[in-house]
């Protein structure tokens, strides 16, 4: 089923995709399970965050390569996170989350209307697009990944989008998400998807689940954007 509606892309302004209701199951391959998991419409980012948008809001550059429509890189969970609170200040929404401004704990208020980060649901179930193989298309047509990178990363937009259309679901750089990987094992440690311009192709599949705790930054780590509700 294909979007609700769609804005015309500005890899700038975050351009949002409407996504309607479904379903996604989720897997693990190292506890070898899977879970069904029903989702309400909410809208995705077209793109990941870039460079020029990270820096209108927060006034940093973080990144270790520059460039203004280069994804933002270098910024953790908690980066993230903060940029969503300040990016929906700065558009009249109420913060989705609520920071400790002394710990490190965070609520997500899922009542408010402001900008966050996805659930892994809805990001794979944003990149599957209803297809449901590994990948949305040819990796190569599809991705930035070691096989075609040039071990850099590139600007967002630079490859072909899946059918609902956003782009760079898969490689170029990891997506942060909301989820707890495994608090049991793993403790505060968040879900990763999608993959980055320095993996291997078996990392860059619609399913691959990583982590990291929440205050890691890298180069090929960056985030996109969500907010709840239909169109």
């Amino acid at each position: 089923m294909p979007p609700l509606d769609r804005l015309p892309l500005d890899t700038n302004a975050g351009a949002m995709i409407a996504v309607p209701s479904g379903k996604v199951t989720l897997s693990d391959r190292r506890t070898q399970r899977s879970w069904l998991v029903e989702l309400a419409p909410y809208h995705l980012a077209a793109f990941p965050v870039t460079q020029a948008q990270y820096a209108q809001v927060t006034g940093q550059r973080p990144s270790s390569a520059h460039g203004d429509q280069l994804p933002v890189e270098g910024v953790s969970w908690w980066d993230a996170v903060r940029f969503c609170n300040a990016l929906s200040e700065r558009a009249g929404l109420a913060p989705a989350y609520h920071l400790d401004p002394v710990g490190e704990n965070v609520e997500w208020d899922e009542s408010t209307d402001g900008y966050r980060l996805p659930t892994e649901a809805e990001w794979e179930y944003a990149c599957r697009a209803g297809t449901t193989g590994p990948r949305y298309g040819p990796l190569d047509e599809i991705a930035w990944y070691r096989g075609n990178s040039d071990e850099r990363i590139h600007e967002v937009g630079g490859k072909r989008p899946n059918a609902w259309g956003f782009h760079d679901m898969l490689g170029n750089v990891w997506d942060w998400c909301w989820d707890f990987y495994d608090t049991e094992v793993y403790g505060t440690y968040r879900v990763l998807r999608g993959g980055g311009w320095f993996d291997e192709h078996w990392s860059c599949r619609a399913s691959v689940r990583r982590r990291s705790h929440p205050t890691f930054r890298t180069d090929d780590v960056g985030f996109r954007i969500a907010r709840s509700g239909a169109a």
